[in-house]
């Protein structure tokens, strides 16, 4: 086994487990390498603990998870086919008769996929399987890094173009699709979220949805996007100002680049995450725009764009050296417009490092 499915395995042992059922495209690729979106059909990991583990799959994706380096037995099926009827056999297979308590991923499995569990073994209790993973996920390894950077870099890249397409009278998806085209021409076919280009007023919606809007001098124009690259996102936004910026545009802006500073200066070893929001929301508060700072100071990312840890106030968890996660503080004006700057944060041994770095000093394109 890799040693992420051996730290698992051990992990379900320690719980007391029989098996886990993983059915999630994040969790299935972590622990296997393999990468499968499979829609409405059945993807799923079965863990047995002192046994081998095995795979179910649509059976036209059978050949890409060898190709991922699965070793071990995969079940695919037809469209015409009951999955569980074969999940059924595998488990008994490997000795499971009358298991008692089940891992599962409880925040996503369907319901129905639950009721067919407990229809293959009565008296199922189901045990919460985010518990082990999201702790083993939290902490990226060297790999893991040098891909989250390259993403970075990536989404980086997406900014610099975006602003590079701003001219008078150019609308929202018009710059949307330059971005993306110019992305997918350096070989990036998925977005990490759907990028967002906001103009003027539309800047004031924290998830805004980019249209026809045109573009017109003394504008703030928001940019979030990010990119998945070999199954790792990237997310930044970066706020410029068009052709002109009024004082209070200025304000908001200068409020909101001291409030991810302060959020930064304290990312070390040992910082508790609630402290993090806090350092960024008290500055807003102080300017007078604490009303206007709606949503937590960031989230985890790595395989999604949103993953554990949530980096809100009430977190009291404490940083580790190779998390990886955002701050992206901001202040939203209703019918005015907003300014939000998000950064990718890696915590190193002392400190940390932002892996986007497309500049955040106040830019007034012309």
């Amino acid at each position: 086994m890799n040693e992420r499915l051996t730290k698992f395995t051990e992990w379900l042992t320690e719980q007391n487990q029989d098996f886990a059922f993983i059915h999630s495209p994040s969790n299935v690729f972590y622990l296997t390498n393999f990468h499968c979106e499979p829609h409405e059909r059945l993807l799923g990991l079965f863990v047995v603990p002192n046994h081998e583990p095995f795979l179910v799959c649509p059976g036209m994706e059978e050949s890409q998870a060898r190709d991922a380096g699965w070793k071990y037995d995969i079940i695919g099926y037809s469209d015409s086919e009951e999955p569980f009827d074969f999940i059924h056999q595998a488990l008994k297979a490997r000795g499971i008769q009358s298991p008692s308590s089940v891992s599962i991923e409880k925040s996503t499995l369907a319901y129905e996929r639950v009721e067919k569990l407990q229809n293959l073994f009565s008296g199922l209790k189901f045990h919460s399987a985010e518990l082990g993973l999201n702790e083993l996920r939290l902490i990226k390894d060297e790999k893991e890094i040098e891909i989250l950077r390259e993403a970075a870099s990536l989404a980086d890249f997406g900014v610099q173009t975006g602003v590079a397409a701003l001219r008078e009278g150019v609308t929202e998806m018009e710059v949307l699709a330059t971005i993306e085209f110019e992305l997918k021409k350096k070989g990036i076919r998925e977005m990490s979220f759907s990028t967002m280009v906001l103009f003027g007023e539309k800047s004031g919606q924290p998830h805004g949805n980019p249209g026809q809007r045109k573009l017109k001098t003394g504008d703030l124009v928001l940019f979030d996007l990010g990119v998945v690259l070999n199954g790792y996102c990237s997310d930044i936004t970066r706020t410029v100002a068009f052709g002109t910026i009024n004082e209070k545009q200025k304000e908001i802006y200068e409020t909101v680049l001291q409030a991810q500073n302060e959020s930064l200066a304290i990312s070390k070893p040992g910082t508790r995450l609630g402290d993090i929001d806090l350092a960024a929301r008290n500055v807003i508060s102080d300017a007078g725009y604490g009303d206007y700072f709606p949503h937590r100071i960031g989230h985890g990312i790595g395989i999604e764009v949103h993953e554990y840890p949530s980096m809100s106030e009430k977190n009291d968890s404490l940083l580790q050296k190779g998390m990886t996660y955002t701050i992206e503080p901001g202040i939203y004006l209703p019918e005015v417009g907003g300014v939000r700057i998000e950064d990718d944060v890696l915590v190193t041994e002392n400190g940390y490092e932002t892996l986007t770095k497309f500049p955040k000093e106040l830019q007034i394109i012309k």
